[in-house]
């Protein structure tokens, strides 16, 4: 199997070598012994919309228009129709201003808040279920080999996970090839950047396939369907509570995918099975080939 998905192809690609994103930190190991390692740098971005302020989010810092744009989206708070007519971010105050022709007041809205199961602290506002009970996803299909190379290729991708850990990503692709991959403290920051991108970009989500490293949960389910992506892989588990939800939306969910394992608990219709499992590498093989090498 050919592999030409380089970090170049990405159209934005993790940065864990930006200075601003992981820091030093000294300590001693096992033995007592000296130790330096990286960590993950958190920072609070406090969000504006018009003069309204909606949410403090706790990011690394990356890309702040784009996470600004997709929570407003995720959160229905911005219209796909709506015309933004400027994002502000300043660096300083630690806050970002996306401001619309439209007036908007979301008062009541805020009122109902929904602690989500993601890491730093995920927030929604307002119905759960609005997202679901009007979407019609696309029924393109996915084919298993395309799984398998977007798995070789994100998981040989540098990124701050690898230099770090700490920290999950999201990765936006079409058919074999990973397009966009966000990197954030919380999954929900992550995705919600891959939906400022493609607002911002004007990109087709019939087309896509999303990939995260975090768990299956109704969240992710739910802001996966508001893109209109119509399937949702991860290397992580599910919730019961977001299987039944894809189900009800018509979502094709994968998860535990591993080497050459994987589960489908909603939208197998979507899936192609044209992988020959026997040039896929077990990932317990890989694991007990690495030691031997380092015995």
């Amino acid at each position: 199997m050919k592999d030409d998905t380089k970090l170049g192809s990405f159209l934005v690609a993790p940065q864990p070598d930006d200075p601003r994103l992981t820091e030093t930190v000294t300590g001693v190991d096992e033995n007592g012994a000296p130790a330096e390692i990286s960590v993950v740098v958190e920072r609070p971005l406090t969000l504006y919309l018009n003069a309204q302020e909606i949410v403090t989010m706790m990011t690394i810092g990356d890309h702040p228009d784009l996470l600004a744009l997709g929570y407003l989206l995720n959160q229905n708070m911005l219209l796909p129709e709506d015309e933004v007519t400027g994002v502000d971010y300043d660096e300083d105050l630690s806050v970002v201003v996306v401001r619309t022709e439209r007036k908007t007041n979301y008062e009541e809205k805020l009122k109902k808040r929904v602690l989500t199961s993601g890491c730093a602290q995920g927030t929604t506002f307002g119905s759960l279920m609005e997202a679901i009970e009007t979407v019609e996803l696309p029924k393109t299909e996915v084919r298993t080999s395309w799984l398998y190379r977007l798995q070789n290729a994100i998981n040989t991708t540098p990124s701050i996970y690898l230099k770090a850990g700490a920290i999950h990503g999201c990765v936006l692709c079409e058919e074999d090839r990973p397009l966009v991959y966000m990197e954030d403290v919380g999954r929900h920051n992550a995705v919600d950047k891959i939906a400022g991108w493609m607002y911002r970009e004007k990109v087709d989500p019939g087309t896509k396939i999303f990939y995260t490293t975090g768990r299956l949960t109704s969240e992710m389910v739910i802001k996966t369907v508001r893109m209109g992506i119509p399937t949702l892989i991860s290397r992580s588990g599910f919730t019961a509570w977001g299987v039944d939800l894809a189900r009800k939306a018509g979502l094709t969910l994968i998860g535990r995918m591993r080497g050459k394992r994987f589960v489908i608990l909603a939208g197998k219709d979507r899936v192609v099975f044209d992988q020959n499992l026997s040039y896929v590498e077990d990932e317990a093989a890989k694991s007990r080939r690495k030691g031997s090498d380092e015995d």
